[in-house]
């Protein structure tokens, strides 16, 4: 009897237990940006044996639960696969969101052309290709890139040029943040530190409106690296060592990143060169030494996250010593000889001319998203740029400089990313900056005008942009921005240049009256308004063949230095003079290009118009200066219709296993419409050629050849003039116009990887360049009347990952 008991009290805990399990789950699973439900995302039930599909509608069911916390796993095609713990009791109703555009939060790794729809001309250079160039500029790994070429002051001032066009006609854009550095000297490089970036993208057509209106030239992008969401620790430390210059830099970066989002990532270096050479002989005083450095740390989810960004960027750059020279007939001595006027012995001494500058960036952005919306984006930064420029002067002035710039700028910058449609991407937001600088540095210099005066900037602005899939094939973008700038400056003028310029009936509002040692003090005051759009098609074909289309309408307002110019800027070693009447550039930009993206054949041919109404140049007066500072030509700023026109072509094929080829082309045309001449300083045509050979077995050994060929510019404006020689006491012939001869460079590039352990590796990299040890004058370098470009350099690089 009692065993019998015992088992009818077990059956009715059992039976007891079963009727409990009659619960019932039921969810349903949506889009996070479209609120809508997706089809056949599979769900399950962990520690269970229960699976189930997501119908038409998004919903599912799960029937027959016990009471109880359950884990759920929701995954499907293109979504990451999430978690989440329901308690079950009763009828229990549960809705899951997934969201298709994870890719922001995986690391991601390029390579050459973006795979992503885009409707605007685009290249990409990847974090292999800025380790090549760890110890050079920013604007040396851009010159990779056809149809972007570089405007050199020597061998250290290297500033980017994208179809001809550069300074404040192109936009920079340093992890998201607009880069201010006082851009508009044609010497004045970007204070950028390559090594900071991930990856540089370079936009050759009109899709910059989301950066600013005045982007006639293009955008340059640079990028820093995204993380993958998991607990890791990771960095490199590199040394790079040079013959030409016997130098180097030193490079190292650390990153922690964790899986609850977090990350962290701390980066710095120190490069110094001495005295650079030609193939025949030292550029004395070519030196260069800098210090960067930066950290970044964030929160990354799907829904939320922040970004805090700060870097730092100490130059000190020698300029070539023969450039500035104490007269007339020294100048022309140096333009007609084919080597400096002055060479001295190997030194790491940068003595003056000279250029200090220091540089600080820094960035809060944040992010929040909502469903059914998009994503909100509010970002702040500021920047302050220092630039000291140091003139070979008397004894008891030697230590201050000649130049003294204190820039300032802070943006506020809200965006609303709006990607709640299947088809249709729209980017909205506004822009708040002001920007102040101060040229106080010239009261302890003596001398009483500063090239660039002290002013405020106020800017504001408002765009909207949209992507639209038309269908699998056609994807169209169209985008609208407007921008206010007001300038207001204080500048004294020699009376004498006041009345000259016709200023004191042109703008009697600026005049303060005050007048004190044949200077007045004026206080000018102008307002700009820029309207910019743009208009973009792609097209998808077979065989991975692709077809965009685009137009931009670009306004840009004068810059600072095109406006208030006055007096000597020494490392460009010219007198320069600005123009009040100045209006704003607007430019009409067109540009094509047929792709086919495959990596055993593919090709980019881009053919691009540009119609700027009121382009402004820089051009020479035809005068030379004298003074206890040297001699210096007289360059002025004008004003002419003018259209740049040309084509970019990119080949690459794969000839074997280990076996691929290379090669671009770069043809432009600039005509000044108003005087019917060339435009000054535009590229010429130039070509390259490369064969690598990879081999993956070989510890990824590399090797590679390239050929670099730049013709002669034969079209050219004549600027060339005759001034009297007090020495000689006749009149020279003065020729700044005519340009160099074609020159053909080869580059060898090796490199090769060791394993050290299952975490760490070392590669090692072997690169001559010049090989030949060509003699050489680019162009587009301002130095090339007193010196030729840089002979050969053997270099070894050793970078250790771990």
């Amino acid at each position: 009897m009692k065993y019998i008991l015992l088992v009818l009290s077990v059956f009715c805990s059992y039976l007891g237990y079963s009727q409990n399990c009659n619960h019932r789950l039921r969810g349903s699973v949506i889009d996070f940006h479209a609120n809508t439900p997706l089809e056949d995302a599979t769900i399950k039930l962990k520690n269970t044996d229960k699976i189930t599909i997501s119908d038409k509608n998004g919903i599912f069911n799960f029937e027959d639960l016990c009471e109880g916390t359950y884990t759920i796993e929701v995954s499907h095609i293109g979504c990451k696969t999430i978690t989440k713990t329901v308690k079950v009791k009763g009828k229990t109703s549960v809705t899951i969101t997934l969201e298709h555009h994870l890719e922001e939060l995986d690391e991601v790794n390029v390579s050459g052309k973006s795979k992503t729809k885009v409707t605007s001309v685009e290249q990409s250079i990847s974090k292999e290709v800025i380790e090549v160039y760890t110890d050079k500029s920013l604007g040396d790994a851009l010159n990779t890139i056809s149809g972007v070429s570089s405007l050199n002051t020597g061998n250290s001032i290297v500033k980017p040029m994208i179809h001809g066009l550069h300074s404040s006609r192109l936009l920079i854009i340093n992890n998201n943040v607009r880069q201010f550095d006082q851009e508009w000297g044609d010497e004045h490089a970007p204070s950028i530190d390559i090594n900071s970036g991930g990856q540089i993208e370079v936009i050759k057509g009109a899709n910059t409106l989301i950066y600013g209106s005045d982007a006639i030239g293009g955008l340059i992008l640079i990028k820093p690296e995204n993380y993958a969401l998991r607990d890791s620790l990771f960095g490199s430390t590199s040394l790079s060592l040079n013959s030409n210059g016997l130098g180097g830099i030193i490079n190292s970066e650390l990153t922690k990143t964790y899986k609850s989002g977090f990350y962290s990532r701390l980066q710095a270096n120190y490069k110094r060169f001495g005295d650079f050479n030609a193939a025949d002989y030292d550029l004395t005083n070519s030196d260069i030494e800098s210090i960067n450095a930066s950290a970044r740390f964030g929160y990354k989810s799907f829904e939320k996250g922040f970004d805090a960004y700060y870097s730092y960027v100490n130059n000190t750059i020698g300029i070539l010593s023969t450039a500035h020279l104490g007269n007339v007939n020294n100048l022309v001595r140096a333009i007609n000889t084919s080597q400096p006027i002055f060479v001295g012995d190997f030194s790491y001494d940068i003595n003056n001319p000279k250029q200090l500058i220091t540089h600080h960036l820094g960035k809060v952005e944040a992010y929040k998203r909502f469903q059914g919306i998009g994503k909100l984006s509010l970002q702040y930064d500021f920047q302050i740029n220092r630039r000291r420029e140091f003139d070979r002067r008397r004894q008891n002035f030697r230590d201050d400089p000649a130049a003294d710039f204190r820039l300032f700028t802070t943006s506020l910058q809200p965006n609303l990313r709006i990607d709640a449609f299947d088809d249709l991407v729209v980017n909205t937001g506004l822009l708040v900056r002001y920007q102040q600088n101060d040229a106080a540095g010239f009261e302890v210099t003596n001398i009483s005008i500063p090239l660039i005066p002290d002013y405020d900037k106020y800017d504001a602005g408002i765009y909207f942009t949209g992507n639209y899939s038309l269908n699998l094939n056609t994807e169209i973008s169209a985008g609208f921005r407007y921008d206010f700038s007001r300038i207001e400056a204080e500048k004294e003028y020699k009376l004498a240049d006041w009345e000259e310029n016709n200023y004191d009936e042109l703008f009697p509002q600026f005049s303060s009256g005050m007048v004190e040692d044949f200077e007045i003090l004026t206080f000018p005051e102008f307002d700009f308004h820029n309207i910019s759009s743009s208009l973009g098609i792609t097209r998808y074909f077979e065989n991975d063949i692709q077809f965009i289309f685009n137009y931009g309408l670009a306004s840009r307002m004068p810059n600072v230095a095109e406006l208030f110019s006055d007096g000597l800027h020494h490392s460009a070693a010219r007198i320069e003079t600005g123009n009040l009447t100045l209006n704003k550039e607007v430019a009409n930009k067109f540009i094509l290009s047929l792709e086919r993206n495959n990596q055993n054949f593919g090709f980019t041919v881009s053919p691009y118009y540009k119609y700027i109404n009121d382009f402004i140049q820089l051009i020479p007066s035809g005068e030379v200066s004298e003074s206890i500072r040297g001699s210096f030509v007289k360059w002025n700023y004008d004003q002419v219709n003018a259209h740049i026109f040309g084509i970019d072509i990119d080949v690459n094929k794969k000839l074997s296993q280990h076996f691929d080829y290379s090669g671009s082309l770069s043809v432009l045309r600039g005509d000044n419409l108003t005087e019917d001449l060339p435009l000054i300083h535009m590229p010429s045509a130039n070509f390259s050629n490369s064969i690598s050979y990879k081999n993956e077995n070989l510890n990824q050994l590399s090797l590679s050849l390239t050929q670099y060929t730049e013709l002669r510019q034969n079209r050219f404006p004549d600027y060339n003039f005759t001034t009297f020689d007090p020495i000689l006491l006749e009149d020279v012939y003065v020729d700044i116009s005519t340009p160099t001869d074609a020159f053909t460079l080869f580059h060898f590039n090796s490199s090769v990887r060791f394993k050290i352990s299952d975490r760490s590796h070392l590669n090692v990299s072997f690169n001559v360049e010049n090989v030949f040890n060509t003699s050489y004058r680019n162009y587009l370098n301002r130095f090339r009347y007193f010196a030729d470009d840089l002979g050969r350099n053997v270099n070894l690089k050793l970078k250790f990952n771990y």
